[in-house]
């Protein structure tokens, strides 16, 4: 019995060494990042991250019981939390991936409840998987986002003085490895208390900074290219009816997307120059060409449609600098662009210097209509390369 009691009194020491152990490493992660921003005031969370060899939900999860809360992380609280924050009203969202970064300020569209699919509905499997993806809400409008939730694996809320000294209401969402997924920022008076009482509901029991950072994923190499049937490859893109077959059919053909690009049918892709992303942004803010921006980075997809107007180049970025629209683009890192024409429809895609697709433009058009001349006529003026 007293060895036992022994057993009992070491485990309980290890467990609160281990908690004290947790909390020191947290308090001294903060203050590196402390020290880190008042020597650059002006330096991104996602920045400091990699400088201080951590993740950003980690860095993040340093003010939890201050400025932060951590939210339920379960299997489907991402969606209920995306779900409920249709109620918030004004927001300005965000998506970015390492050098691409998408901001719209909007209210979200619901879908109505008809449209959603009712659990262990019969003979549609597809759907009701598809359905499972959907937060009730965010097809189309002005928050236009699709997601892949299984990818979002850490959530949290934070409150905290702004850069303009008004008090920021955000939830930010992470994957496994604690990179930033999305994150959605409250823009209304109104969206306070929705805020207050969807924090209050999903707060997660530990509130502390403990988390389960998964460790990077390998990429996997490309599949030789004399390992591909190209000709059946080509085949099925000329048999497209709808771009979005694209994605399926790169990935039964076991092919990179900028590998597809390479290997496209002759007359479906021309590769042009990575700079040209600013002539394409240029020309549609001088001629008033409604474009669409579609960014994402494997756990979420945000698009804009419509014109811009303003356009800036600074520091290495390119950037849309609108009032309800900001996108960045990291044009010193990108490395390849396509103009590229699959099931009657022509987009502009550019790719980084890891070969990861960064963003790519579509000519907005009416259903059933082709596209506008203009949007045609800009992506075959972007210089070959």
């Amino acid at each position: 019995m007293k060895t036992h009691r022994h057993l009992i009194a070491a485990a309980l020491a290890l467990a609160f060494s281990a908690s004290l152990s947790a909390f020191a490493s947290a308090a001294t992660l903060a203050e590196q990042w402390e020290s880190l921003r008042s020597q650059q005031p002006r330096l991104q969370t996602r920045d400091a991250a990699r400088q201080l060899g951590v993740s950003e939900a980690e860095l993040l999860a340093t003010g939890i019981g201050r400025t932060v809360t951590r939210l339920q992380d379960n299997q489907h609280a991402p969606r209920e939390i995306m779900r409920r924050a249709l109620g918030l009203g004004r927001v300005m969202a965000l998506t970015r991936n390492e050098n691409g970064v998408i901001e719209t300020t909007g209210t979200a569209t619901r879908i109505k409840d008809k449209e959603e699919a009712t659990p262990g509905a019969a003979d549609d499997a597809e759907r009701e998987a598809r359905m499972l993806n959907i937060a009730g809400g965010y097809l189309g409008g002005p928050i236009d986002l699709r997601f892949q939730f299984p990818q979002w694996k850490h959530a949290f809320a934070v409150v905290q003085p702004g850069r303009d000294g008004a008090v920021s209401r955000s939830l930010q969402f992470f994957d496994a490895q604690g990179n930033a997924v999305h994150k959605l920022y409250v823009r209304s008076d109104a969206g306070v208390a929705v805020f207050d009482k969807l924090v209050a509901d999903f707060r997660h029991p530990q509130q502390d900074a403990r988390l389960a950072i998964a460790p990077a994923v390998a990429k996997t190499p490309p599949k030789p290219d004399g390992a591909i049937d190209v000709a059946e490859f080509r085949a099925a893109w000329t048999d497209m009816t709808d771009v979005h077959q694209f994605n399926r059919i790169v990935s039964e053909f076991g092919m990179t997307r900028e590998q597809a690009m390479r290997l496209g049918p002759a007359g479906m892709v021309r590769k042009v120059q990575p700079g040209a992303v600013r002539q394409l942004l240029e020309g549609a803010a001088k001629e008033g060409v409604a474009i669409m921006a579609f960014v994402g980075n494997g756990a979420v997809t945000q698009i804009y449609s419509g014109k811009i107007a303003k356009v800036a180049a600074a520091e290495g970025w390119f950037n849309v600098l609108d009032p309800d629209f900001n996108l960045h683009l990291r044009d010193s890192a990108l490395r390849s662009g396509y103009v590229v024409r699959r099931a009657g429809v022509t987009s502009v895609e550019f790719y980084d210097d890891q070969g990861e697709l960064v963003v790519t433009f579509f000519g907005v058009r009416q259903p059933g209509k082709p596209q506008p001349q203009p949007w045609l006529d800009l992506a075959a003026g972007l210089p070959q390369a």
